[in-house]
């Protein structure tokens, strides 16, 4: 678990959840109250890739600063665990196209996703429901 501080000084906590079929970052609230996620699958078969397909955040908590921090965490893990991002999310897509070059100067991978990518996240969130 990560500790952060979102845009009104609120303490926040991001965290790694597993335990669904679709793995996610999770966003919550000191108080423990679940304010987004930024979910994602591990490719079978593709070791070291990660393909980010879907970030939100409850409405209640929008304009915090949330999503911002779900993605740098979630990048930031990406690097310690050495895998290559695959942003299919649009906010994962957008911050590499800003800043995909100070990503991978920090040791960061990523690569545009492919129709087999798109099709595995279908996969995926057809199971998962």
């Amino acid at each position: 678990m990560t500790e952060r501080t979102d845009r009104t000084g609120a303490p926040v906590q991001i965290k790694l959840d597993e335990t669904d079929a679709i793995s996610a970052y999770t966003v919550s609230l000191d108080d423990g109250t679940l304010a987004g996620r930024a979910a994602f699958v591990d490719p079978p078969g593709a070791d070291g890739e990660r393909i980010f397909f879907h970030t939100e955040i409850a409405e209640e908590f929008g304009g915090r600063g949330l999503a911002g921090l779900l993605v740098r965490e979630a990048l930031a893990d990406s690097i310690r665990k050495d895998l290559t991002v695959v942003p299919v999310c649009p906010l994962f897509r957008s911050h590499l196209d800003k800043h995909g070059e100070a990503y991978a100067a920090e040791g960061g991978r990523f690569r545009r996703p492919r129709p087999a990518d798109l099709s595995t996240v279908r996969q995926a969130t057809e199971v998962g429901a």
